[in-house]
């Protein structure tokens, strides 16, 4: 979704005949022919912006809100000043605001990097959603769509983003989309189209937030620090859904011992979840606890021992692990003690003939090779994609009556793949590692000591644990007062938690909460 798995896209070429050029003299005594006709020259016909604003309204919270729908494009440019590429994006603004620099306005993306807002947009905070089943796949169409009535449409204008190769954004020009597909393109691509916004609709006085899921997260921390550095636009606060800020932490790296150490307690909420626990607990948030300890204390040691860790500790270490993940001893210690993320979602449920969930690990579904070492598939994945792809093409053309003609990318299957990994933000030194914009984060707190970080963790989210967002916000090096900038909450879900109507409600009220308290002074 947003997502890690590979997301990996549309080039337009300009041609230019050439014109041909005046007849040469003809050799005396001879006529002179008349050159022959050449095909026009073709020419492509100047990008240009769309729009289509549509009125509607929804019932929330006892009153009807009123609210005018944009759906459009706007156009980027290069240093020269000409377009490069045309971005998409959809904005929900409440129609009865007299004064729009008291109204907060959010920017909100999915992730990838290649995917397209649909997720968020129509699972979780656009006024419409599709409705999906918790947990398990959901049946095929027709398809049910809702009035939701936990959109943020109440508290904040909303604008979705299509970055560039997703939904209907697109490289025009001489550009490619490849040339905006990497960390610090994808930056630069969406500050410009925010700076754009902000300035055609005159909202640089309203409160202001960045909402991003997965590979959003990353994007935040590095946007949000462009942002404010280079353009001087000061936010109130980024919310951050299923987070992942160091790629290294979630990589599985030879030699790295810190994504295994992480991901224990996250094996654990999902081995109580599917009942495969030898000894259950009978408390989950004490289990969890009590794992997130043994992490960080007995288990790292063994780790870091390496070869040196005697057999007697390694029996210990690995019965303890199989104590909290469901797992067999004896398959522990084959692993080394080190059981990866796709070995985990094989083996599991490997005797009752399913694969376990990356992205949510509630959901659960057939293996295609009962023998497989790795988890061949995502059943979270297959469970909801149909449902959001077939709902937004609908929703974008029969209600915002946009794109009729045109095919909406919902995920860039060649983003990922030739994604430019590099960046130049942050601080560090030695050689190049994982991507990481920790630094970002950072280096925005501190300029803007104003700004507040609301971190969303799904405790059975197996693509970004919760454990290594602990980690990663509790490693920041802030100063202690901007320590408390950042505020952790929890769901009993996944990656998209919102899948899950309670949780919905729950990151409803809480990003709500969160964009209040942090838009007046």
């Amino acid at each position: 979704m947003k997502r890690f798995w590979g997301f990996m896209a549309m080039a337009i070429v300009l041609t230019f005949a050439r014109v041909p050029g005046a007849a040469a003299q003809a050799p005396e005594g001879q006529s002179q022919k008349e050159p022959e006709a050449k095909p026009a020259a073709e020419t492509t016909p100047p990008p240009k912006e769309e729009s289509s604003v549509t009125d509607h309204s929804l019932r929330m919270g006892g009153e009807t809100i009123a609210y005018k729908a944009t759906a459009g494009t706007i156009l980027l440019k290069d240093d020269e000043g000409k377009p490069n590429a045309s971005l998409f994006f959809i904005a929900y603004t409440r129609s009865d605001v007299k004064d729009l620099s008291q109204r907060p306005l959010a920017f909100v993306y999915n992730g990838g990097p290649g995917s397209s807002s649909v997720w968020l947009h129509m699972g979780a905070f656009g006024p419409r959603r599709v409705d999906t089943v918790n947990a398990e796949p959901t049946p095929p169409p027709p398809y049910r769509v809702l009035d939701n009535a936990n959109s943020l449409i109440d508290v904040a204008d909303l604008v979705f983003i299509d970055p560039v190769g997703t939904g209907f954004s697109k490289a025009v020009g001489k550009a490619k989309n490849k040339d905006f597909w990497g960390i610090d393109p994808d930056v630069k691509s969406l500050a410009q189209f925010i700076n754009a916004y902000v300035g055609r609709n005159n909202r640089w006085n309203s409160p202001k937030f960045l909402i991003g899921e997965s590979y959003g997260t990353f994007r935040n921390a590095a946007l949000v620090n462009y942002l404010q550095s280079h353009d001087g636009m000061d936010f109130n606060g980024v919310v951050m859904i299923s987070t992942v800020l160091d790629l290294g932490t979630i990589s599985f790296n030879p030699g790295d011992d810190l994504p295994y150490i992480l991901y224990l307690p996250s094996y654990a909420a999902t081995a109580y979840y599917h009942k495969v626990l030898k000894d259950p607990p009978a408390d989950l948030n004490a289990f969890l606890t009590e794992a997130r300890h043994y992490a960080a204390t007995t288990y790292a040691d063994a780790l870091m021992k390496g070869a040196s860790l005697s057999k007697a500790e390694k029996a210990e270490v690995a019965k303890q692990v199989a104590h909290f993940t469901g797992l067999g001893e004896d398959y522990v210690e084959k692993a080394d003690l080190r059981v990866n993320l796709p070995q985990f979602m094989a083996e599991l449920q490997r005797s009752r003939g399913l694969v376990t969930g990356r992205l949510d690990a509630r959901f659960s579904g057939p293996s295609f090779d009962p023998l497989a070492e790795f988890g061949q598939y995502d059943p979270q994945d297959t469970a909801v994609s149909g449902a959001f792809t077939a709902v937004f093409n609908t929703y974008v053309r029969e209600d915002l009556k946009f794109g009729k003609d045109q095919t909406y990318e919902i995920l860039s299957n060649q983003a990922a793949g030739v994604w430019d990994w590099k960046h130049e933000g942050g601080r560090g030194f030695g050689f190049p590692g994982s991507p990481n914009v920790e630094g970002d984060l950072t280096e925005a707190l501190i300029s803007n000591p104003h700004l507040q970080v609301q971190v969303e963790n799904g405790i059975y989210d197996l693509a970004t644990p919760f454990f290594g967002t602990e980690h990663t916000m509790g490693h920041l090096r802030l100063p202690e007062n901007l320590q408390s900038h950042i505020h952790l909450e929890y769901y009993d879900a996944g990656h998209m938690m919102y899948l899950r109507e309670q949780d919905l409600a729950k990151l409803k009220s809480n990003v709500a909460s969160f964009i209040q308290s942090n838009s007046a002074h």
